[in-house]
């Protein structure tokens, strides 16, 4: 009865985790930028001062799916999503950089440039960005480079400001925080990419295929349901076989 009841344990603990990554996918699947997590389970010998006895499972997020999400066209010009593979550079929370997909950007009152959910953008150096406010016109050129026209300029005036960091590492390398931020495994700092290209007055769209999730939840809660059982069904047991005990 211990080995069973300790198997449909592990099986729904783990079938628990799941349920909370398809949840977290679902949850994402209107956020702009956002990359789907994968989940697997696997089972896992219990090493001791002896041989293994049992095995208990174990939830892994193998990778993340990089796929682009599609382009949706909104003609703002601080909107940028980018083409193909690479990342946007921020700061996160706590001030260190990180890496995002999410394109909608606002210049505040101060003048710094920040995503529209409030993390600052970093330029190539690794600096704030500060444009001079107010601006007539500002523009994200497909390398990263901001460019506007102050209020009063001339026509023809046009004045380049900083560059937004655009980085493209191997993403392999790189992992997602709570957040849902990504960063180097190595807590590295990225370099810039000049191959990177944003197109300007466009967002990218979660990856999330809400189908494929929906259906892998009720997958995942069918199996949490059955482990479920599975200890129930043990402890039965347990009573029947103390019952007969009594009786002998």
């Amino acid at each position: 009865m211990d080995n069973l009841l300790w198997v449909a344990m592990a099986g729904a603990k783990e079938n628990f985790h799941s349920l909370s990554v398809r949840s977290n996918n679902l949850a994402n699947a209107n956020t702009t930028g956002f990359k789907a997590e994968f989940e697997n389970t696997r089972s896992m010998s219990v090493f001791g001062n002896a041989y293994p006895t049992r095995a208990f499972a174990m939830t892994e997020i193998p990778g993340y799916n990089f796929d682009g999400g599609a382009m949706q066209t909104t003609g703002r010009t601080l909107d940028i999503a980018v083409q193909g593979e690479g990342f946007i550079a921020v700061r996160d929370g706590d001030g260190n950089e990180a890496y995002t997909r999410f394109g909608n950007l606002s210049i505040g009152s101060d003048g710094v440039l920040r995503t529209t959910n409030g993390l600052e953008i970093v330029d190539e150096d690794g600096n704030q960005i500060v444009l001079p406010t107010p601006l007539a016109e500002i523009n994200v050129n497909s390398d990263g480079y901001l460019t506007g026209k102050p209020i009063d300029a001339e026509a023809d005036v046009v004045e380049t400001y900083q560059r937004i960091k655009l980085v493209n590492p191997d993403v392999r390398s790189i992992e997602k925080g709570y957040d849902g931020l990504f960063r180097s495994r190595d807590g590295a700092i990225l370099a810039q990419d000049d191959t990177v290209q944003v197109q300007s007055g466009m967002l990218e769209a979660s990856n999330v295929n809400p189908v494929e999730e929906l259906t892998s939840l009720i997958r995942v809660q069918r199996q949490y349901d059955m482990q479920m059982k599975m200890m129930q069904s043990a402890g039965e047991m347990d009573d029947a076989q103390n019952r007969l005990l009594a009786y002998s």
